[in-house]
């Protein structure tokens, strides 16, 4: 087909150097698809690297303890992956005999992986025809062939599913995967696309009727949810300090500073009063804020409105971390931003 054979001669002449693409390996494909599923590839190359050297096989990532490869994952975000990595390393060790699943079919059942991923491995380690359906490919196959249906809607995932599908070259479906999403990440971008240096230029429907910042059409994006954090840093006279995991949520198992959120931005003098702090008020000597302004922690769905109070008091009991043990420990983006400022200053 000509659509598909264009694509592929483009890629093999201007596809990027990329580690993963060196091997066949299904272990690192799939971690390289679960480091970029939300990451981009210049931020996601060094982790890629990190995680061969340290735990080379799926053997290695399943004897790791969840908490190193949390804190290994640090400042990736959507710390799920790094759960869900883990625990599918585990089931493939203890359940699968050290085999990596070898279909489509299979390789989905793993814990953290849908169908983009599956077919990515599938593909590109199996030589299975199942077509890849991401962000690029999206954009690729609704400019190309003027499709308006909602890529986020259930009509839409089905119709490019099946389009992309339709499309694939089943006697080289990896390298047609790879050649699609790079086309997308590279020549179709989301903005300025380079139309005019472009392969399919002379068919591509919404460039024909002038439809590119048009398409893909996405549904109204969900509401956004406001939370506000107030992180209470308490520090002792000996640099003791306090960390607490969380247990549910996002960045769940990781660790932070004792939490009160609550439904709107506090005073120094609301949060003194606020009843979640009384268990922490034996001993208090002060309580600053740290941040003069409020930090506005974005991510997908929410935005988290953050006050980080230093709280200074006597020697507790449940006060016994050095602060010079907190690098140990995984935490979020947000209070490791923290600590690194706190630290300099």
């Amino acid at each position: 087909m000509k659509f598909s054979n264009l694509l592929i001669l483009w890629y093999l002449q201007n596809k990027r150097d990329l580690p993963w693409r060196e091997t066949i390996n299904p272990y690192k494909i799939w971690l390289s698809e679960i480091i970029l599923q939300q990451t981009r590839v210049d931020q996601g190359m060094s982790y890629y690297y990190k995680f061969v050297e340290k735990y080379p096989t799926v053997e290695a990532l399943a004897k790791a303890s969840e908490e190193a490869i949390l804190k290994d994952w640090q400042g990736l975000g959507y710390y799920s992956r790094a759960r869900n990595l883990h625990f599918s390393a585990k089931h493939i060790v203890n359940k699968l005999k050290g085999e990596f699943p070898t279909t489509y079919s299979e390789i989905i059942k793993l814990k953290g992986v849908g169908d983009y991923t599956a077919s990515a491995i599938a593909s590109i380690s199996f030589h299975e025809p199942t077509a890849v359906v991401d962000g690029n490919v999206y954009r690729v196959l609704s400019r190309y062939f003027g499709i308006s249906t909602p890529i986020n809607s259930s009509q839409g995932i089905k119709e490019f599913k099946a389009k992309a599908q339709q499309l694939i070259d089943e006697e080289q479906p990896g390298i047609f995967n790879q050649a699609v999403m790079e086309f997308g990440a590279r020549q179709c971008k989301p903005q300025s696309p380079n139309c005019s240096d472009c392969v399919l230029n002379k068919e591509c429907v919404a460039l024909i009727t002038n439809n590119i910042k048009k398409l893909p059409v996405k549904e109204k994006k969900i509401k956004i949810r406001k939370r506000y954090f107030n992180y209470l840093v308490f520090k002792t006279p000996s640099n003791k300090t306090i960390l607490e995991k969380r247990t549910s949520g996002i960045w769940k198992n990781m660790y932070q500073f004792p939490l009160i959120e609550c439904d709107k931005e506090l005073s120094r003098n609301e949060l003194l009063k606020n009843e979640l702090f009384t268990p922490y008020s034996n001993g208090l000597l002060s309580i600053q804020l740290f941040n003069s302004k409020t930090i506005i922690h974005k991510l997908s769905h929410q935005h988290i409105f953050t006050k980080f109070w230093i709280v200074e008091v006597d020697a507790i009991n449940d006060i016994d971390l050095d602060w010079k043990e907190l690098a140990k420990y995984p935490v979020s983006k947000l209070i490791d931003n923290f600590l690194t400022e706190y630290n300099d200053n």
